[in-house]
């Protein structure tokens, strides 16, 4: 790793400590020190030869850049904590998984990919829809879907005064009461999906992530979670 002076927010962040807002917030309140003195400001710039410590406890050199492709099964909150006592993807990770953030979230009813990263920078890079990266979902709705109902998707919808940009609506199959649908997003909306379908007269009731940008969820199963190669890394972020 460089050792050219960087922003203790981001140093802490790459170290998987938290998100640099975050850190500027843990700042303020007084739970940062460096070299033995607590920190009140998070403007300044810090290398490997600086010693920080937060909450007491003494902070390491940061971690290179970590991807990791994780299948969030139906049931778990996106979160590291939940105020209502539920169970949370953290509950159920490997005991050797190290600190991870998510890019972007998936509801408690909703399955599939979810992107994990060290890096809070990074994470919030890839959530930004400047990114363009396309998520694409596997539908399943009750109801019976036509062209002509979907094709205000496709356009774009405003409800309750939110725009939603176009999505790419592909009809699959129906399958007795139920049909599928193939849809790709690039904003990400609260439960973006969800309110578009009911916005044309479907409901969801059941709604799997399979890709995410780059990234696949190919052929992992609930509760999965697969490093991805540096290599990879590499070429499909220019890290």
């Amino acid at each position: 790793m460089s050792d050219e002076p960087q922003r203790i927010a981001k140093y802490l962040a790459r170290a998987g400590v938290a998100s640099r807002r975050e850190i500027e917030r843990m700042i303020a309140i007084g739970q940062i020190s460096l070299n033995g003195k607590i920190l009140d400001t998070p403007a300044i710039k810090v290398t490997t030869a600086d010693v920080i410590e937060v909450n007491g406890k003494q902070i390491g050199e940061a971690e290179k850049v970590r991807f990791w492709r994780y299948y969030k099964p139906i049931g778990l909150v996106t979160t590291d904590r939940d105020e209502k006592g539920r169970d949370t993807i953290y509950d159920h990770f490997p005991e050797n998984m190290p600190r991870v953030m998510t890019v972007g979230r998936l509801d408690i009813n909703s399955e599939g990919l979810l992107l994990l990263t060290n890096d809070g920078g990074l994470k919030r890079k890839l959530e930004l829809p400047a990114t363009g990266w396309l998520r694409r979902y596997r539908v399943r709705v009750n109801g019976n879907p036509t062209e002509e109902m979907v094709a205000p998707l496709r356009q774009g919808i405003v409800i309750d005064r939110e725009r939603f940009k176009g999505m790419e609506v592909r009809l699959d199959r129906q399958q007795g009461s139920n049909a599928w649908l193939t849809i790709g997003i690039r904003e990400g909306k609260n439960r973006e999906i969800r309110r578009a379908m009911e916005y044309v007269g479907l409901r969801v009731n059941r709604l799997i992530r399979t890709s995410y940008g780059p990234f696949k969820l190919d052929d992992l199963n609930p509760g999965d979670v697969e490093e991805i190669k540096e290599k990879t890394i590499k070429d499909q972020l220019g890290l």
